[in-house]
This record gives structure tokens, sequence and C-alpha cells, in this order.
């Protein structure tokens, strides 16, 4: 990890920084004034001092900050003095810039400020496009402007040279004062955050600096980059409010804190607009206590109110920058700042001390624990003693540490009730004054005022000080010796004599004590092993990695840990410790082996969208139970406790009951959903939500394992596997039973067990054999290795080998709309009636450049907005498709008819996770298909199709059950580019052409494609083929059957409507049916995106009767080309019969399950 530095800024204005490799913070003793506040950035850090004014403090490097500034002298020839600076009147200006618009004669060019000089006089460039040019530099052209040569010709009657000075930039590692405008002065500052670095790498070192004034105006520091650190001019920001703080991310996260307690954040900063377009309001954490402070990072938010309280916004990211809801957080403090990483800083209100977020993670943004940061400043002094170690070095890494006052002589004695500090709680600029202030004579404090103090009265000449009831000081005759004290100054305290017993007790002792009081004599003004006092922090420059040890962190403020423990004594303790533990564990567990089961219970608190109107998120808690029976079974509840009208009720779920647990697509909630057979008929899921992801994965994983221990399903899925993916890409895998496919009672689709595996794929292709392809929406192809777990999933939900890194990469698309009217063509104004001018493609949601965001936050963007040309119906050369009105049949070429045109942008986001998968470079694919076997195939080789992105059909060599991924593929030639393909038992080989018409060949390359007609007005999307069915859909969701197929007429006779609202088709090898279907009503809710089954499949009725619902929505693709188990054949008994054989369908579901089919 690099080192980096955390800045500070003490109640004295001093400025210190701490580097993550060190153990000292360091003083910055260059500056001219006192700071205030500071912001920091890795290249820099801005400070705001004293008299109101903004300080740049530039770290030195290697690399020097240098500008070129550059102009041009233009001449043009005559016939009298030939090339000369007499121009013509319409001609550019003698010195110029580039363009020749602007005057700039040698003369005009100045330093910005004092910070910058000169490195050398002007001097000609005498080199044009990488190749050196004539003497004196000039270049040559026909006339101004036009292309210049370096050359003259004879027709050249213009010339120019460019002249060059460079400036260095010479303060580095000092204070260096902010330059102020031509124009208008802005206000004096009185708070200033710096940031977004990350919105744009073009120009280098591009900075956003925001800042407020003492009237409540934001101003933007435009201009400021690596060349230029100090920007150029103030730019004022239009504002709903009067603001008080504001906090710039790294990226595009800007909030800022108004007057009246409430927080706004800036909309519409981009790459283009780094100061945003618009504000947006969020209340308060709290409705009755405001807001006083706000720091922003990459994806975080956090808060402090009025009455020092913490909160953390939760659901913040780059697509919702205005965060979901505030969650409270443990510690008080006084303001909070967030750096690289989003690791969290923080001055606590108690004791003013420097606090660290321990455990803030990509994953859990929130951390765990305040920390303090317990090291000493540069100049402190070295005290070592006993009590010092015994007193203090346990108080200082203490979330709220006590403030001690020295100790009686007499141990005898007992100790008095030690006084809290009075600490000034609001950082601003009579902080210094308020000390002052709250040590006059006569100002009792309201926490410590023992009438047993004597105020001495004697004159600063002798040495002596007027000692005020406030200080917490105790009697002579508890202290043994009239301690000393003096009020706080600005000044250095002056040297003066103290009885030599008071020197001794006050450093022997250790003191935490009230910020206003110290002993006289001492070179710091906190003393020297008092707790130093901070007034703000900024870790916007420092990189601390989540998995770094920082020696921030030891025992005591430069004091001794010395316990002297002898390794004798160490080895006593263990053997003692060990002994007793032993001795435990036998007596509790001889007291407990008659039980016959051990419970084991996590808790947690979550949220639920709850089953009754009006429908919304409450908190709940949130248990599992789990319990293993005498013989190693184990089962579990879930529980769900919530309150209904302040009455407390909860919710159970038996874990062999739960049929899946889905991670939920959610912009602003970590979501999952929890089915069960009940809920799946109801379409209606137990649905969570988790504080942070890591939490939601933690309790994912749990679920699994734990529904997995319970049905006895372990290690990677079989090859039967029913494999299907969700539209969000996550991979689900089922292992059938033998009675999924069974007649005339097959296993209800309801009843089954889905498992999560590893990946993000957007099509899942398998077979009997063990062999399963994936493609993922960035049209790589994957093969499965056999592994299980991955993702989130660790430990013994996930295997050890065969998991590999996974990365998939999706294009989000919008479109931007226009209208034609007579005055000005085609443009962004449409009727009052017509969709957004930038929209999705149904125009009912707006969806501009700026507000679009990744799907979900576990993607990132990696490319930028470009047009798409591939687009249904053809466009024109700039992307445009035109039609008569929204929304019609779009078309590429405009025609009289023609008022209104779109055309779609696209833009790539990237995800990354892990899986048993393995890449297959490196042609991308579309659709795969293999073979579907018998169970006891003997097949070496398995045939595996494919179709490219381009729409090439491709086969893939070598592909066999010890290497899935095959050799090599073979292009097979076609008329037309194709977009679906399927192969079945037989080998027929069946596939979709992008115009919507159907081939079939067989699978031997020699044989050709037969084209089949399509349904009537229909254009087909997919095509399955199984062991004698072929069904297809059309683009209109519409299920087709092909009749007629038969081994001697395979290309069938013609098609029969089966259903509709169909979005996926899968045919087994044994002709089994299974679709993702639209719009099924469940008893609660409609779904999108169901799994169904097909019932009543047989060789004499491959149409099959009926649908099956299961689980659902949000499904996209399903396999079940892998199941190839043939279901037991079951006789029904008749009516006559004998009555002790007959059975009821419970006990024949029974008997199915065991393996012991009926009448066999």
């Amino acid at each position: 990890m690099p080192v980096s530095l955390l800045w500070a800024v003490d109640v004295y204005g001093r400025v210190y920084s701490l580097s993550t490799a060190g153990q000292q913070w360091e003083q910055c003793r260059d500056a001219q004034m006192e700071i205030k506040r500071v912001t920091a950035v890795q290249q820099c850090c801005w400070g705001i001092a004293c008299d109101n004014s903004i300080y740049l403090n530039v770290h030195a490097s290697d690399l020097p900050v240098r500008y070129q500034e550059e102009t041009y002298e233009n001449q043009r020839w005559n016939p009298v003095d030939g090339f000369s600076d007499r121009l013509l009147p319409s001609d550019r200006w003698q010195w110029s810039d580039i363009t020749g618009l602007q005057h700039q004669p040698l003369d005009s060019f100045q330093l910005p400020s004092s910070s910058w000089e000169w490195e050398g006089d002007w001097y000609v460039d005498e080199n044009f496009e990488g190749e050196p040019t004539e003497k004196e530099g000039w270049t040559y052209a026909i006339d101004f402007p036009a292309n210049y040569t370096k050359d003259k010709r004879w027709n050249s009657c213009v010339r120019r040279r460019r002249w060059l000075r460079y400036r260095r930039y010479k303060a580095m590692d000092t204070w260096a004062k902010i330059p102020s405008q031509q124009t208008t002065l802005p206000d004096p500052f009185s708070d200033i955050s710096c940031g977004g670095w990350e919105i744009s790498e073009e120009p280098r070192g591009r900075l956003s600096l925001w800042a407020v004034s003492l009237q409540g105006k934001v101003w933007f520091r435009d201009g400021i980059y690596h060349h230029n650190p100090e920007g150029s001019l103030w730019e004022e920001v239009p504002l709903p409010g009067e603001v008080v703080q504001i906090s710039c991310g790294p990226g595009d996260l800007v909030w800022a804190v108004l007057w009246e307690g409430q927080l706004i954040v800036r909309e519409g900063i981009s790459r283009d607009c780094p100061k945003g377009t618009s504000w947006a309001v969020v209340e308060s954490p709290s409705p009755d206590v405001g807001a006083t402070h706000v720091a922003v990072g990459v994806s975080v938010v956090w808060a402090v109110t009025k009455d020092s309280k913490v909160w953390f916004r939760r659901g913040v990211n780059s697509h919702n920058p205005c965060g979901s809801g505030w969650i409270s957080m443990v510690g008080e403090m006084i303001m909070i700042n967030v750096g690289l990483n989003d690791q969290v800083w923080g001055i606590s209100s108690e004791d003013r001390g420097v606090y660290f977020r321990q455990g803030v993670t990509s994953s859990e943004l929130s951390g765990k624990t305040w920390k303090a940061i317990s090291v000493p400043r540069d100049g402190d002094r070295s005290h070592s003693s006993k009590g010092s170690a015994d007193g203090a070095s346990c108080l200082v890494t203490s979330a709220s540490p006590e403030s001690f006052v020295d100790a009686p002589s007499d141990p005898s004695d007992p100790a008095p009730d030690p006084p809290k500090p009075r600490i000034p709680k609001v950082t601003s600029d009579s902080f210094i004054s308020e000390l002052v202030s709250d040590r006059e004579p006569g100002k009792p404090s309201k926490e410590v005022a023992p009438p047993a103090v004597v105020e001495e009265e004697s004159t600063a000449g002798e040495g002596g000080v007027r000692s005020s009831s406030a200080g917490g000081v105790l009697s002579p005759s508890q202290s043994g010796a009239p301690l000393e004290w003096s009020n706080v100054d600005l000044e250095e305290a002056q040297g003066q004599q103290v009885p030599a017993g008071a020197v001794q007790d006050s450093t022997d002792t250790c003191s935490l004590s009230s910020v206003a009081t110290y002993t006289l004599a001492m070179e710091d003004p906190y003393g020297a092993d008092e707790h130093p006092l901070w007034a703000w922090v900024s870790g916007g420059g420092c990189n601390v990695d989540s998995h770094y040890q920082l020696n921030w962190f030891n025992c005591s403020l430069n004091m001794s840990c010395d316990l002297s423990v002898t390794p004798a004594q160490t080895a006593a303790w263990r053997k003692q410790i060990f002994e007793q533990l032993s001795e435990r564990t036998k007596r509790e567990m001889d007291n407990f082996r008659h039980y016959e089961q051990s419970v084991w219970v996590k808790k947690g608190t979550m949220q639920w969208w709850r089953d009754w109107k009006p429908h919304k998120w409450i908190d709940v808690h949130f248990a599992l139970e789990q319990f293993s029976g005498p013989e190693g079974n184990k089962d579990g509840i879930l529980f769900i406790y919530y309150n209904f009208y302040e009455e407390k009720k909860y919710l159970h779920a038996f874990i062999n009951e739960v049929t899946i647990l889905v991670p939920v697509l959610n912009d602003s909630k970590h979501t999952f959903a929890i089915y069960t057979p009940e809920r799946t008929k109801q379409r209606w899921p137990i649905r969570l939500a988790a504080a942070t992801e890591l939490e939601m994965h933690d309790w994912l994983a749990l679920l699994s394992v734990s529904c997995c221990d319970s049905r006895g399903i372990h290690g990677p899925p079989s090859k039967q596997a029913i494999w299907s993916t969700t539209c969000k890409g996550d991979i689900f895998v089922s292992e059938p039973s033998p009675a999924l496919e069974a007649m005339p009672y097959p296993t209800p689709s309801d009843q089954m067990f889905w498992r999560q595996v590893g990946g993000h794929l957007r099509v899942v292709e398998c077979n009997s054999v063990g062999i399963v392809w994936g493609i993922g929406y960035d049209h790589i192809a994957w093969a499965y290795t056999g592994g299980y777990g991955g993702g989130f999933f660790q430990g013994l939900a996930s295997s050890t080998d065969n998991i590999y890194t996974q990365t998939d990469v999706k294009s989000v698309y919008i479109y931007e709309n226009q209208r034609w009217n007579p005055v000005t063509g085609y443009t962004n104004r449409g009727l009052p009636t017509d969709r957004y001018m930038w929209s999705d493609a149904s125009g009912l949601h707006e969806c501009t450049k700026t507000n679009t965001k990744p799907p979900s936050p576990q993607w990132t963007w990696v490319s930028d907005w470009v047009i798409d040309y591939s687009v249904s119906g053809g466009t024109d050369r700039e992307g445009w498709q035109y039609a008569a009105d929204f929304p019609a049949s779009y078309h590429g070429h405009k025609t009289m008819k023609d008022f209104v045109r779109r055309r779609r942008w696209a833009r790539k986001c990237k995800l990354t996770t892990t899986g048993p998968w393995q890449e297959i470079p490196p042609i991308p694919l579309s659709d795969v298909t293999i073979l579907p076997c018998a169970a006891q195939s003997s097949m070496e080789v398995v045939p595996l199709w494919a179709i490219s992105n381009k729409g090439d059909v491709l086969c893939r060599l070598g592909v066999t059950a010890l290497t899935p991924a095959g050799s090599s593929w073979l292009h097979v030639g076609t008329d037309q580019p194709f977009k679906s393909i399927s192969i079945g038992a037989a080998r027929q080989v069946w596939a979709i052409a992008r115009d919507g018409s159907a081939f079939y060949r067989g699978s031997n390359p020699g044989y050709c494609w037969y084209h089949i007609p399509s349904p009537s007005k229909q254009k087909l999307k997919q095509v399955s083929v199984g062991r004698t069915s072929v069904y297809t859909v059309d683009e209109n969701g519409n299920l087709w059957y092909r009749q007629g197929v038969a081994p001697s007429y395979p290309q069938g006779s013609s098609w029969e409507h089966i259903s509709n609202n169909v979005r996926k088709v899968s045919v087994g090898p044994l002709d089994q049916v299974w679709i993702i279907a639209d719009k099924v009503q469940g008893s609660h809710s409609l779904s999108c995106g169901t799994v169904c089954h097909r019932l009543g499949v047989q060789p004499m009725e491959p149409k099959g009767q009926s649908w099956d619902y299961g689980i659902g929505g949000g499904w996209d693709h399903i396999t079940v080309r892998g199941n190839s188990m043939e279901p037991p054949r079951i006789r029904l008994p008749s009516l006559t019969d004998p009555l002790p054989a007959l059975q009821s369908p419970i006990s024949v579901r029974n008997t199915e399950v065991n393996g012991n089919p009926v009448g066999c």
C-alpha cells in the first residue's frame, strides 16, 4: 500500500499530518497563520486560515509542476518590405493565440501568483509537427487561417512562428495563498471541500473545489488540474437556501448542509459539467434535530446532527446519490471525514480525539467500530512512569475516554470522581475565544465546582496566578501541595517558577484533563501527557486498504506498557487456563449428554416487505434456528419477528420447505427473496433487505447451506440437473426426482428445490453426460468445470478447485427522441403528449446520459455513451430511425410522412465474480446447443453447435465428458445470419434465422439447410428440439408445436399453437417441455418470468395437457436437456381390483419418491 497522509488541525490552528507508515503526527511548521479547516487529496491539501483566505499546500514530487505559455507571431508578405508585421486590417493580430482571435503580445503574460516563477525567457519553437523547421522557426501558408508548412513556396503570403515560455510552481510543501480573482471578490470562506478527481481523466489531475462563504453561498473553483493547481476563478453556484458546510467525494457525490439542518445533494455532475445542474433536498436524519455536518466518499454519506449523533446514509451509489434512508451509528462526533476507499475518520465530541472507523470494506461500508488514533505529536516530550502505564494505557483506545486529574499523593486517601472536561462542540471562528471565556474568573463550571478550592491571589510578576474553581483543582488538603493553574491563551505559556512538588505531581500522573487548564512550566500548551484536542481532520488523500495493518493504535501516548511478564508466568497461566477450560467443558457436556438434539441460533436485524397493504419496508428481527437429531439429520426454522399495531407477532418457515433463495435486483437495497411451495403459489415470496451487501451474502450462504443440509444435497450438481438463469444473471440448479415426469401424479414444480451456483450468465445449456456451457451478456462462452459454489459462497459451501474469476459485460441502452416542426426541423422539443426526449425503449421513463446508472451497484461503467447502429429496422448514417409518430414501426430512412425520429445510445458496464466456469475463447456466441443423450450413453464425442454474435453457425470439435471445452470450431455455411439453434436426439438440427424463418438440416456437415415456413404472420425467435418434438417461440410470445415430425419426414408438416405469454422453451431428451412464461397469476400477485412444466406429455400425446407453475418470477432461461431419467411406470388400480390393492394418491407419491414404482 503506498504511503499517504492524514491531515488534522488542532484547536490552536496548527496543522499536522500523519503518514500511513508512521507513528507520529508531524507538524507543518511553515504555516504563516493558524488554519481553521483543511481538505486534502493525494497531490495537495487546501486550507482556510483565520483570515478566511484559502491556502494551498502542494506536495513535492520528482515531477515538477510546469505550465507552457505560448503565443504566435504573425507576418504578411508585401512587395516592398517582404515579410513584415504590417498586416491587413482584416488580418489577425501581430501577436495572437493559435486561432488569431485573442491579442497576446509577449509582455501581456504575467505570473498568476507569487507561487510561480519563470524558468527562462521567451524562445522560438523550431519544431513543426515533430520535424525541425528552417531557421527562425517560421511556417508558411497562403493566407490566415490555412494549412501551414515548414517550407516556403512561391504562393506563401503569410507566415507565423510559435514562441514558448515555461513557468514553474515553486511553492511546494508550503502554504501558499490563493490569489483573489480580478472580478468581484467572493465572501470570506468558512468551509471548503476538494474532490472530483474520478469524474474525468482529462486533463490530468483535474479536481473540483467547493467552498462555502460566511453568507451561506457556495462557490466552485474552476480550472484546477495538474499544470494549474491553483485553479482559475471562482464561480457562484445557485442554492435553495443558506449553506453552512459542504462535502465533495472523489466522484460525482456532493452534499451540503443548510442552515435549517436539512441536507442538499448536487445532481447532474458529469465529465462535461463538473459543477452539476441542480440540487435535491434530503431531510435531516432526525426530524427534531438538524444536521450540522456531512461527509461523502465514493458511495457513502455520513452525517452528524446537532446532538453529536452519527448517521450513515443507506443506498448511496452512483445512480442514486440521494440514498434511501438513514442508519444511526454508535458514537458522538463533532465532525466526520471520508477518505479514499470510503474509509472514515472523525473527531469525538467527548475528548476531541481523532478516531478511525475500523472494518470499512467495499461490502460493508458502514464499518464495525471506532478506534482512537493514539500516536504522539512531534515535540511531545518522552515520558514513562508506572503510574501512567497503569492509569492511562487502557483509556486511550476506549470509545469514550474519561478525563482524569492529578491523583492524591497519599495512596490511602480516596480519589475524587474525575470531572468531565468542558469542550466546545462546534468548530467555528470563535472556538479559541470560547476556550478562553470558559475559564474567566467568576464563571463557574456546571460540571465541577468543589467548594473546598482555595483561591489565591497574587500578581503576575511574582509568578503566581489566580486559580479558578472551574478548573477542577483539588484542595491543598487533598493534593498535599498547592498546584498552580492558568487560563488557556493564544500565546505560548510563559515559563514560570512553580513549586517542585507541584511539577513532580503533575508529571507522575496521567492527565487527560480539561482543555482549558494546564500546569505551568510546560513547553507544549497541552502538557506532556495530555490528550491533544483536534478541531478538524481530512483523509481525502489518505489511502488506507481495508486489510492493511496500521501502526496508529498503540496502547498509550508516549508511555511505557511493559508489564514485566516472564515466560515462566506465561506458561503457568496457559496451563491453568487449559485445565479450567477442560474442567468446564467436561462439567457442561456431561450434564447434557442425554439430550437428543442440539440447537444453534443466529439472529439479526433486517427489513421485510410486509404482506399486507400498504406494502412497505418495515424493520424486523430475523432468526435462524438449526437443530440436529440423534441420527445427525439437520433441520431448522426461520423466524421473522415484527410489530403489528404495537402487538408483537412472528412469521416462520421451515428450512426443509424453502425451495429457493434469490437475490433480487434493487438499486437502493440489498434484497433477497425466500420461496416456499405456498409462497410460490401466491407469487408472493418473503422479501428481506439486509443493511449491507456483505450481510446479505452471509445470510444467503448460511441459509443455502442449511437448506442443502436439510435435504442431504452436497457437492456439485448431478449430470441430470436442471439449470436456469434469472434476468439478473444468477445461475440456479435443481436436482430432479424420478417422479418429476411421472404420470398421473408428477412431483409439483413448486416443490422443486433450487440452489445457486457462482457465476453470471445469460444462457446456459447442458446434457446428461455432464457437459454444461453458458453464454454471458458479453457473448463470451463459458464451460462448466465440475465445481460448485463460487461467488459469495465460501468455506464448505464452495469447492476449493475448479473455481475461476468470471467477468461479464452488458450494454445499457437509452433513446434520444426528436419531433419535426416546420420552422426548425427535427428538435428535442416535443408535444406535451410525447414521450421524454431522452427515455427508455418504452418512452415511459426518462433516461438521460447523466441520470442513467448501471443495473446494480455490482456493475461499473467501462465505456462512454456511443451511438448504437445495430438496431432492428436499420438506421441512417447518424443512427436515426424514423416513424410517423410515437410509438410506431421505425425504419432507417426518412419519408414524407415521418414526423418523429429516434436513435439509440449504448454504454457498457462490467461485473466481476467467481464461479466454476472456464472461458472459451475467442469467438463470441449468441446461442449454443448440446446433443441430448440417454442416461447411459456411451457416446465419446458429443455434438455441440453454436451461433456467433454475427449470425454464423459453428460446430465445436473435440467435446467430450473429460474435455467439455472442446478443441476448435468448424464453420457451417449459411445463406443468412441465424439467431437460435437446437440439436435433437436424432442429431437433427433446427435453427431460426434473423428474419424469423426456420431451417432444418441433419448433423452431417455434408447436409444442406431446408427452409421451413414460419407460422402465418409470425416471426420466430427461438427453437428447442427433443427426441421427437420440435417447439418454437415467436416474437409475440406464442409457443408453437411442429406437427408431423417423423423419422421418414423430419421436417414436419405444420405448426400448431400451444400457448401464449411464453418467453423461452426447453425440450428435454424425453420430450419434456418446460418454458419461461410471462404474466402468471398467483393467489396474491402477478409474476413475469415463471418456470412452468408441461403436464401430460406422453408418446401418444406429445403436446401435453396443461401447465404446472413453478418458481418465478424474474427467470429468463431454463434447460432440462440433461434430465434423461425415465419416469417410473405406475399402474392405477381399477374398480375391479381387490380392496387391499387400493392406494391413495399420497401413498402412491411416497412410493414413487422412494423408488419403488407400483405395478412393475
